[in-house]
C-alpha cells in the first residue's frame, strides 16, 4: 500500500536540500491507506490495480494544485480547500496538514504548513520531534470555517503543506543551519510560514531568516518560560535560549515584545530581570488567572503598531490539564479559551509568521496536547492579513 500512496502522489524533488519529499513525510503510524478513486466513466469503486498500471493523477477529491501560471491564464482564484468529511473519510489519503494537497515548494502559496521535527535541544523530556507527525494526524478533525470569529482562509489565500525541514538529529547547530536556508526559501517565495515544532530551539534560526526579510520583528510569544536564558553546560543554543540569540543578533524590536503565561520555579530571584531591561513586557499566568484575556489583547495590539509580527506559541503555556504532552510542563498554566482569546487578539496585526512548539505526543496518549496544538494553529492561520470574515 505504501507503493500505492508515493505513486499516485508521487514524491519529487525536495522543496530545498533540506525538506523531505512527500514520501518520507508519509512514513510513520499515522499514514492512512489510500482509498482508491472512483473511475469517471464508472458508478463502481476502481479495483486494485498492478502497481505498473496505476493512474498517475491523484483522486479528485485531493485535486492537483493549481500552480501561479495555470490561475492567470485561466483568469480563475481557485485555492487549495480541504476535504470535506461527509465525502472522503478522516484516516484516508497521505497525512498532512488539515489534509491540504502536498507541494513540493513555497512558490504560489500565500501560506504554508511546514515542519520541522527537531528536539535535540529539549533540557528535559524529548519527544517533540514526533510533534508534526502527530498534529498533522489529529488536523483532520479541523475544519475549513472558523464558525466563531467568521474567518475563511481558504477563500482568501492559496494554503499547502510543503513538508518538512530535514534536520540533522546529530548535531543542533548544523540543525539550524538547515533551518534557516529553508525559511530563506520560503521568505522569498513570498509564503507566510505555519511551523509545526518540533523544540522552541526552532524559532531561533527561523526568526533569522524572517528578519532578514522584514528587519527586527514584533514577538507575541506564549510560553511558560521566557526562553531567554544565555548557557547551560557550555552551550548557547538549545530550547532555553532562542529569544536571547535572538535579542544578540538584532532580531527583535524589543519595545514590541510581549511573553504571557510566564510562570514556574526559577534558578535566580529576579528571573525577569533580563527580558524587562530589553523592553519587553511579561505578563505572568499569575496576571491572567480567572480572567478574560481580550482587554490584554487590546493593549498588545497597540503595542505592536503596524509593524510586522511573529507569533511563537509553546504549547507548555497551557496548563498541563490541557496539554499534558510536552516536554516542561509548568502547573497553573493559560486555558485553551485564553489561548485562543490571544491568538484571536492578533488579527489585525501584520504577521509574518507563527509556529507551535513543543508538543510531544508521547506524554499524552489521548492526542488531545496535538489536537489542540493542531486547532491553534488553524487559528493562527485564521488572523494572518488578507484572510476574509463573513
Amino acid at each position: 500500500m505504501a507503493g500505492l500512496c508515493s505513486r499516485v502522489i508521487r514524491a519529487g524533488p525536495l522543496f530545498s536540500e533540506h525538506l523531505c519529499p512527500l514520501k518520507a513525510l508519509s512514513q510513520g503510524p499515522l499514514r492512512a491507506p489510500f482509498i482508491p478513486y472512483k473511475q469517471e466513466q464508472s458508478s463502481r469503486w476502481a479495483p486494485l490495480r498492478p502497481y505498473h498500471s496505476l493512474p498517475r493523477r491523484p483522486p479528485s477529491a485531493f485535486r492537483k494544485l493549481q500552480t501561479p501560471t495555470s490561475r492567470k491564464a485561466s483568469g480563475t482564484t481557485k485555492f487549495n480547500v480541504p476535504p470535506s468529511a461527509e465525502y472522503v473519510a478522516r484516516p484516508a489519503g497521505v497525512c498532512t496538514m488539515m489534509r491540504l494537497p502536498y507541494q513540493e515548494t513555497a512558490l504560489g502559496l500565500d501560506a504554508a504548513f511546514i515542519g520541522v521535527p527537531l528536539d535535540t535541544g529539549t533540557s528535559n523530556r524529548p519527544g517533540a520531534r514526533f510533534g508534526p507527525r502527530h498534529i498533522r494526524g489529529e488536523s483532520s478533525m479541523v475544519r475549513r470555517y472558523n464558525i466563531s470569529t467568521g474567518a475563511a482562509p481558504f477563500e482568501s489565500l492559496m494554503v499547502a503543506d510543503i513538508g518538512d525541514v530535514n534536520v540533522n538529529l546529530y548535531d543542533l547547530k548544523d540543525s539550524c543551519r538547515r533551518i534557516r536556508e529553508a525559511y530563506q526559501k520560503i521568505m522569498a517565495a513570498g509564503c507566510i510560514p505555519l511551523t509545526l515544532g518540533g523544540d522552541h530551539t526552532i524559532t531561533y534560526p527561523i526568526l533569522q531568516a524572517v528578519a532578514e526579510k522584514h528587519g527586527p520583528v514584533g514577538l507575541v510569544h506564549v510560553d511558560a518560560h521566557t526562553d531567554t536564558g544565555d548557557t547551560a553546560l557550555g552551550e548557547k543554543i538549545y530550547h532555553g535560549t532562542p529569544f536571547r540569540r535572538c535579542v544578540d543578533e538584532g532580531l527583535l524590536d524589543c519595545k514590541r515584545v510581549v511573553q504571557i503565561g510566564i510562570r514556574g520555579s526559577s534558578y535566580s530571584a529576579n528571573p525577569y530581570d533580563f527580558c524587562r531591561e530589553q523592553g519587553f513586557r511579561v505578563v505572568l499566568a499569575e496576571d491572567c488567572w480567572f480572567k478574560s484575556l481580550v482587554p490584554l489583547m487590546s493593549e498588545v495590539r497597540h503595542q505592536m503598531g503596524d509593524g510586522p509580527v511573529y507569533i511563537s506559541f509553546d504549547i507548555d503555556g497551557l496548563d498541563p490539564s490541557f496539554a499534558p504532552g510536552t516536554g516542561t510542563p509548568e502547573i497553573a498554566g493559560l486555558t485553551t479559551s485564553q489561548a485562543l482569546e490571544i491568538i484571536r487578539g492578533c488579527r489585525g496585526l501584520s504577521v509574518v509568521g507563527c509556529d507551535l512548539v513543543e508538543v510531544a505526543p508521547v506524554y499524552d496518549q489521548t492526542g488531545n496536547t496535538a489536537l489542540t496544538g493542531a486547532n491553534l494553529l488553524f487559528e493562527m492561520l485564521c488572523v494572518l492579513p488578507k484572510v476574509k470574515v463573513y
